[in-house]
């Protein structure tokens, strides 16, 4: 039965010729009976030697009498955990598919043929693309088809077959950018509120990553030129902010700067504070939000922290920390307006959407984040109108970041980066002082 559903699958299948030598003389046979066709003997070329473990040592002898290719492609594994590995990759077919063979020399235990082959060819194939390839036949394990769930053993010669990668490209987009600070390392940008930082599934233009091509072809440079450390669509991205937060982001220029960033920013080394306004009178002027924050149990692409116990979601959940101070606090009490305050916000962590998750578990979340419990300020609230909804003064998250401390990854220097608040933040900040005034008690 198992041989009916291959050939049924590997008939349509681009690595049919590959799957097929793979197999022995009577599996080859039954395909030829099903109209498969067998492969040529020109498929290997040349051989790529990998490492499974850093504690061992992989070989692999060329096969005699096969000729060399003619030029190497550009399909380039990372490198070895020891850094030590040679590696030789070539066309083998006129579509630019290419053959790469790993021998194990001493395998660890329990470890599965995907999970393995994601960890050495995670930046260049995914997960999913290797568990699809195993199962049309272009991976084979001792010229054999076998599961992605296939434990590796010692000895064991695993075959395959992967296409070129795709040469990614960040088409420019003369989208406005406002630079703070650039130099031969680094590039300081204000970004502005409706700008996510890099291309990704369903948002595949009008990025910040589109503005910056565009800046850098204006400027005779490229935005080819910035070191990419995994994914070729974040050339440069060391952090990132939400689409609708504004402020300063940095990105490398270089492979030192995008190194040494990185560190600074995994060590948490580098200081960043925010600007926020929230609902409600925070009632501690200084505090420490510390909350493990996990993904939200029902809501997709939320996050959060269990309101009753303070406790995390079930699920994975990391360490995320939060220092907050209030600036300002301005209308409640017998004003007669609706409260709201000034936070500045010190982040410890970075976690995904941590500032936003904390200000709304402690009962004041950020004024216009509907995501987290926020809602819009509207001009008729403010004139004592509570009931009105009229004049919308912001409608995107109140949120920038306003500074970024850290350590020049050439000169080693301390480098302080200020961003001023966008039109619609001051604008917001200067009607609450006006119209709703300082707090009253």
């Amino acid at each position: 039965m198992w041989r009916k559903t291959a050939a049924k699958r590997l008939r349509s299948s681009r690595f049919e010729d590959f799957a097929l030598a793979g197999l022995g003389r009577g599996e080859q046979s039954f395909f030829r009976n099903r109209q498969a066709r067998c492969p040529k003997p020109r498929l290997v070329y040349n051989l790529c030697v990998l490492h499974d473990d850093p504690q061992h040592d992989e070989a692999l002898e060329p096969d005699a009498g096969l000729p060399p290719a003619e030029e190497p492609a550009s399909l380039k594994l990372p490198p070895a955990a020891n850094g030590e590995e040679e590696q030789t990759i070539e066309p083998v077919e006129e579509d630019g598919l290419q053959h790469v063979v790993i021998s194990i020399r001493k395998a660890r235990p329990d470890r599965r043929l995907d999970k393995y082959l994601a960890g050495r060819l995670g930046n260049l194939v995914s997960r999913t693309s290797l568990q699809r390839f195993i199962k049309e036949g272009a991976v084979t394990v001792n010229r054999r088809i076998v599961k992605p769930s296939y434990t590796i053993q010692t000895g064991d010669r695993i075959d395959l077959l992967l296409p070129e990668p795709e040469k990614k490209l960040i088409p420019p987009e003369p989208i406005p950018v406002e630079v703070l600070f650039e130099d031969e390392d680094i590039i300081a940008i204000n970004k502005q509120a409706g700008l996510i930082v890099h291309p990704a599934r369903g948002n595949w233009s009008g990025t910040l990553l589109n503005a910056l091509a565009y800046y850098f072809q204006q400027h005779s440079g490229s935005i080819g030129d910035l070191p990419v450390r995994d994914e070729a669509y974040r050339p440069g991205v060391v952090h990132r902010l939400d689409r609708d937060t504004t402020g300063v982001i940095l990105l490398a220029k270089s492979e030192l700067a995008l190194w040494r960033l990185g560190r600074q920013f995994e060590l948490r080394f580098v200081h960043k504070t925010y600007l926020a306004i929230v609902h409600g009178h925070v009632e501690l002027d200084e505090d420490v939000i510390d909350l493990p924050i996990g993904q939200h149990p029902k809501l997709k692409e939320r996050y959060a922290v269990d309101r009753r116990t303070g406790k995390k979601f079930a699920g994975v959940a990391k360490e995320a920390v939060t220092h907050y101070r209030v600036l300002e606090r301005l209308g409640g009490g017998s004003s007669g307006k609706p409260p709201f305050s000034l936070l500045e916000l010190r982040p410890k962590t970075g976690r995904t959407h941590q500032l936003r998750v904390h200000t709304s578990y402690i009962g004041h979340p950020i004024v216009g984040d509907s995501v987290y419990g926020g809602g819009p300020i509207y001009r008729s609230q403010l004139e004592g109108r509570p009931r009105t909804a009229e004049g919308p003064i912001i409608t995107r998250q109140a949120l920038h970041a306003w500074q970024i401390e850290f350590q020049h990854p050439r000169s080693l220097q301390q480098v302080h980066i200020e961003a001023p608040p966008p039109a619609d933040f001051a604008e917001t900040l200067a009607l609450l002082r006006q119209l709703a005034g300082p707090a009253r008690t």
